[in-house]
């Protein structure tokens, strides 16, 4: 790939950049503004170097429609704020407003487009109308720049097709996330460790299944590790359950040899004690073996025995990646086994990769610097992808340039 180092005589010319800016908000406050962060080594450069600024970039899923609660005003006032310079927030996309922002421009100045998923054709299914969105986008910029990991494996039109029709070049962040992904798929430092966790099992089995040839120790904990459980023969009351994949976890553990480690215990609430709109808890949290777990109850974290087993394993460790929490980690009870995992890669000296998301939101919520780890990753999906061995088309467009 093209790097923005590779630019000759930027100054004076428009540049667009996907951005990934799909940060947390509550009401009008970004709760983590990790992602915004991220951007700034790219977009401080190219500002130095005298270009003009079009940022791209998508909040929510607003599904083609202008909703107000997507709008990325929050985002232009903590950019703004970060940057130290004004950052003009355009009314539409490619609309008017665009237009006339980009139009008044100046050498170093910023202007950060609405939500591009305003526009029904940014994730279209049909080439065509994706196409038509990314000409549109080329009006506003003699140059593209990729700058958004969290969205490279999305065929969209400020991702993929945009980046066909203008001299297109990888940003710092995206420069950066390859780099580490390759270093973890690509002749690691051993022994490697990877700590998977999240709710769904489908989402992770892929992946497990690439890095099973390539990790030394594959962890799971979180809501997926309930249906490996089931497959080995236990009983999981009403955890979360996916009996569709028990069959597929029984062959991965059968083959896997010692690899696989699995939580020997859990925390436990009563089933349906967990209010997920409000993230609060009633009742209490109980500790049970893994295969003792009560039919009436449903395991939200990992228990004290299984922190000490998986911490043991990272301490060992000179590669560590790690993606999703291992339980509701948004409540202070059941956060425990994801800030024992958290401490145990911000103690350890290996090279400790956080798989964006949820666990990167987690880390800084709990308090830890991102210094603290090798490397925090702003694309939990795009990661995931990388790991499995997938093409991403964000990516293979840049290869392709």
């Amino acid at each position: 790939m093209k790097s923005i180092d590779d630019i000759k005589d930027i100054a004076g010319k428009s540049v667009l950049i996907r951005c990934d800016f799909n940060v947390p908000l509550h009401g009008d406050r970004i709760t983590d503004d990790g992602r915004i962060r991220a951007a700034l080594p790219t977009l401080t450069a190219l500002r130095s170097a005298g270009a003009k600024l079009v940022i791209m970039a998508h909040l929510g899923r607003p599904k083609g429609q202008v909703v107000p609660q997507y709008s990325l005003a929050p985002v232009a006032v903590r950019l703004s704020e970060l940057l130290g310079a004004d950052v003009t927030l355009a009314a539409d996309v490619v609309g008017p407003s665009a237009h006339q922002c980009v139009a008044a421009m100046k050498d170093g100045d910023v202007t950060l487009l609405e939500n591009v998923r305003f526009e029904p054709a940014e994730d279209s299914k049909t080439d065509s109308e994706r196409e038509a969105l990314a000409a549109q986008y080329a009006e506003l910029g003699d140059i593209f720049v990729s700058d958004g990991f969290g969205v490279v494996h999305r065929k969209q039109a400020s991702v993929y097709d945009v980046a066909k029709l203008v001299p297109c070049y990888a940003g710092y962040l995206v420069e950066r996330e390859v780099s580490v992904l390759r270093k973890l798929t690509v002749q690691p430092e051993r022994p490697y460790v990877v700590v998977l966790g999240g709710a769904k099992v489908a989402d992770k089995l892929a992946v497990v299944d690439n890095l099973l040839k390539v990790a030394d120790c594959l962890i799971i904990g979180g809501g997926m590790a309930y249906t490996f459980v089931k497959a080995e023969g236990h009983e999981v009351g009403s955890s979360l359950l996916d009996p569709e994949k028990i069959e597929a976890c029984a062959t991965y553990i059968e083959q896997s040899g010692d690899k696989i480690l699995l939580p020997v215990d859990s925390r436990t609430v009563a089933s349906g004690a967990i209010d997920f709109a409000t993230m609060t808890l009633k009742g209490d949290v109980q500790v049970s073996d893994i295969d003792a777990i009560p039919g009436d109850r449903e395991g939200v974290d990992i228990g004290p025995k299984s922190e000490q087993s998986f911490v043991a394993q990272i301490a060992k460790a000179k590669t560590v990646f790690w993606n999703g929490p291992m339980g509701v980690s948004e409540i202070a009870e059941l956060a425990e086994g994801t800030k024992a995992v958290a401490q145990a890669l911000a103690d350890s000296s290996a090279f400790t990769v956080v798989g964006g998301g949820d666990s990167a939101a987690a880390v800084r919520a709990f308090g830890f610097d991102d210094s603290a780890f090798s490397h925090i990753s702003t694309g939990g999906g795009a990661s995931l992808e990388y790991l499995e061995g997938k093409t991403l088309p964000g990516l293979a467009v840049l290869e392709e340039a």
